[in-house]
């Protein structure tokens, strides 16, 4: 690999190392009720959240690129509601940040431009663009985890 592509591997796998960390930080001190607990109307529970970001990470890069034969339902990451598996969720988001970290362990500088297409990303057109892509999303999720932390545990 040579220096570019190693900086870019290291960065990026620092990256989904920390948004990983910082949702388990996020999601410790909520209950299982408030996990999957939709304190706005127009929002989601933290727990769907974390569903979503599974299901992000395993569908873009797990099907696409490490070919794991993953298979999403991304309507179901949003009405879902596992009362009393908030472990389990979080070890399965945990798992996929792992399997794209070590899908970034394995790409080399000539698999940063390879071409890349799914459904739902029709801008995306290189490996390299979809991990960019899903860390800047995993990253905006988070700032919304933030404020349903703040809700969520706020004391009266």
């Amino acid at each position: 690999m040579n220096d570019l592509s190693t900086a870019v591997v290291n960065s990026l796998i620092y990256n989904y190392r920390d948004f990983g960390q910082r949702v388990n930080a996020l999601a410790k001190p909520l209950t299982e009720e408030q996990f999957w607990t939709k304190p706005y109307q127009y929002g989601n529970s933290f727990g769907n959240l974390v569903l979503h970001l599974t299901g992000n990470l395993n569908y873009y890069i797990g099907s696409q690129i490490a070919h794991t034969g993953y298979l999403r339902d991304r309507e179901l990451e949003f009405s879902a509601s596992y009362i009393g598996q908030k472990d389990r969720v979080i070890k399965n988001l945990n798992a996929a940040v792992e399997m794209v970290i070590g899908t970034l362990q394995k790409q080399n500088a000539s698999d940063w431009i390879q071409p890349y297409s799914a459904t739902g990303v029709d801008d995306v057109k290189d490996r390299l663009s979809i991990f960019v892509r899903c860390a800047v999303h995993f990253h905006h999720h988070i700032g919304q985890m933030i404020y349903l932390v703040k809700e969520l545990t706020k004391t009266s």
